[in-house]
């Protein structure tokens, strides 16, 4: 046999070290392993969206006059073309990817990690860069959040999918890749970890924690080196609120769920109505309707950041702050309700600001202190935020990062949780992501179970004590078995597990009964003795504990066993482990 080359002794070496590190990752405890991988999720994600940003900003930049947001500037019929001809392109660039590639956003992001383990295809990622690019910069009513967080998580996904990862390691990438999307997006890392955490996990873990802010860390840093350290609204101008007015901020908040709601509603039922309509109908009728909105109120087009800077500082009559608002709510509802790939956390700012500035004009004609009108604003931002997409701390942080103003977290808290409560109990709606996985019968909210059993891998569980045997053996043959000790006792050609218990039990009543005087050439029949045997399934050595779970209620047995690299067994996973996990 001719001896290994240096160079395949090397690989052979990879070989091991990488299912070493997988082995490890299986582990709910890999917190060094993962915290590696969540600065490069984050390096990763990160790269994506500022080249995102240069590819939207860039070209508005050099298109639109005085800023990149500067819509107002352009002629009428400009105002109207651009959406169409933005919708138009959209429609002809989806029209090459099949219906499941075109769904994009945070919903999507979802669905894939609490339905497919977190296995986010790149035939969609490509679409919302693309189509989310195009959306932008046509002019449509929408925010850039939306599409960033879908890239984020895309490319921590595709990620850990390359280094062929278990599947629980795959759940904290996404997040990772989400915070680090965020914080790229809004120069905003604890926002953008909270987001990560309260949205897309649902939950709060150490070990979920401190990857997720390493790449959120990563993904700031990046961000500040690509476009420096400003934060976007009031340039460090610092505003606070007044205890007298709490009462005004509390009905501000009502108002606000109000608005949050029939944003909803509007966007959650043009979804529901239109799914069926052809991609050919669907867009141009939202270019028409951004297009309108363009030509009638000109603050609606784009992600509106310059919206809510005039808000901020007061530079906006009432009046027109209700018509924005008006625009914003109905045209964005409508136009990401048909299809059109951007995201909604922008325009709920700029909602949000429009009916704070609002409300803080009209709050400045009572007999009493109150803060200026951009206090009014900026509460009003979170509010919306937190409202339409149930995400109360992000919310709060977020503005807080955004604006660098302390002082209105108090009247924040309070507004916040007053919108997000009505929103909810009063109006009778969950939060937009969730209410539109569930119209489309999707899981949206993983069970206590799922969550539990999804961020531990089937390597971590199973055993590997374990021997092979054929179904008849002789007595010798029997007892050098049970002399290796296995936990069971594998008949691979019938894929059934023999309890090593039962044939220690058969030799001594043999024993018993005087038959062990015969000849140790006397053979017995495994299938044939008392014994517990379970039938067995394949299970991917990707997967994890949920995963296996599933696969044992489906086939209907009792045991799986992990197929090792170069073929054989590596692993078997029981019934009575997974429910022992779950009781503890």
């Amino acid at each position: 046999m001719p001896a290994e080359s240096p160079l395949e002794r090397l690989r052979q070496r990879r070989r091991v070290a990488a299912e070493r590190w997988r082995n490890r990752l299986a582990h709910v405890d890999a917190l060094p392993q993962l915290t590696l991988l969540g600065l490069a999720s984050g390096i990763l994600a990160a790269g994506v969206i500022i080249l995102f940003r240069w590819l939207v900003e860039g070209t508005l930049g050099r298109t639109l006059p005085v800023s990149g947001e500067h819509f107002e500037g352009l002629a009428p019929e400009l105002r109207f073309a651009m959406p169409v001809a933005g919708a138009l392109l959209l429609a002809f660039l989806l029209h090459w990817f099949s219906p499941r590639h075109r769904e994009t956003g945070v919903g999507h992001v979802l669905d894939r990690l609490h339905n497919h383990q977190g296995y986010l295809p790149l035939r969609n990622a490509t679409a919302q860069f693309l189509g989310g690019a195009i959306a932008l910069m046509t002019g449509h009513s929408a925010g850039r959040e939306g599409p960033a967080v879908h890239l984020g998580a895309a490319s921590a996904s595709k990620l850990g999918q390359w280094l062929e990862l278990p599947n629980n390691s795959l759940r904290p990438l996404v997040a990772c890749g989400v915070a680090a999307a965020i914080a790229a997006s809004f120069n905003t890392p604890m926002a953008g970890v909270i987001f990560a955490m309260e949205v897309v996990l649902m939950e709060y873990t150490i070990a979920g924690f401190i990857p997720v802010i390493l790449a959120a860390v990563a993904g700031t840093t990046l961000t500040q080196l690509a476009f420096g350290p400003d934060i976007v609204f009031l340039g460090g101008r610092q505003l606070t609120g007044h205890l007298g007015e709490l009462p005004v901020m509390a009905l501000m908040g009502l108002l606000i769920a109000a608005a949050a709601a029939l944003y909803i509603r509007i966007h959650c039922h043009c979804a529901k109505a239109t799914k069926r309509w052809s991609l050919w109908v669907r867009l141009p009728l939202a270019g028409l309707i951004a297009g309108a909105g363009g030509l009638l109120v000109p603050q609606v087009m784009g992600m509106g950041y310059d919206t809510i800077d005039s808000a901020l500082a007061g530079h906006l009559e009432g009046s027109l702050l209700i018509q924005i608002l008006a625009a914003k709510l109905l045209v964005t509802a409508l136009i990401l309700g048909l299809g059109i790939p951007g995201g909604v956390i922008g325009a709920s700012l700029v909602m949000g600001a429009c009916l704070g500035g609002a409300a803080g004009v009209l709050a400045a004609h009572l007999p009493m202190e109150v803060s200026e009108p951009g206090v009014y604003a900026i509460v009003g931002m979170s509010a919306m935020m937190a409202a339409v997409i149930n995400a109360p701390l992000a919310a709060i942080i977020a503005i807080l990062e955004l604006t660098y103003s302390p002082g209105i977290l108090f009247p924040g808290m309070l507004v916040v949780v007053v919108a997000c409560l009505a929103t909810r109990w009063l109006f009778r709606c969950e939060g937009l992501f969730s209410t539109l996985l569930e119209q489309e019968g999707k899981s949206n909210r993983p069970r206590l179970m799922q969550q539990l059993l999804s961020r531990t891998g089937v390597r971590s569980l199973m055993h590997r004590r374990f021997c092979h045997a054929q179904r008849e053996l002789t007595l010798t043959q029997a007892k050098g078995v049970l002399k290796l000790q296995p936990e069971w006792i594998v008949l691979q050609e019938k894929q059934v597990l023999v309890e090593p218990a039962a044939l220690v039990r058969y030799l001594e009543q043999q024993a018993e009964s005087g038959e062990a005087e015969q000849d140790d050439s006397a053979t017995l029949d495994l299938l044939g003795i008392p014994a517990r045997r379970l039938e067995m399934v394949a299970i991917a050595p990707s997967a994890n504990l949920y995963e296996a779970w599933q696969t044992l209620n489906k086939a209907q047995v009792d045991a799986l066993y992990v197929p090792a690299p170069g073929g054989g067994i590596a692993g078997l996973v029981t019934r009575d482990q997974l429910e022992s996990y779950y009781r503890l």
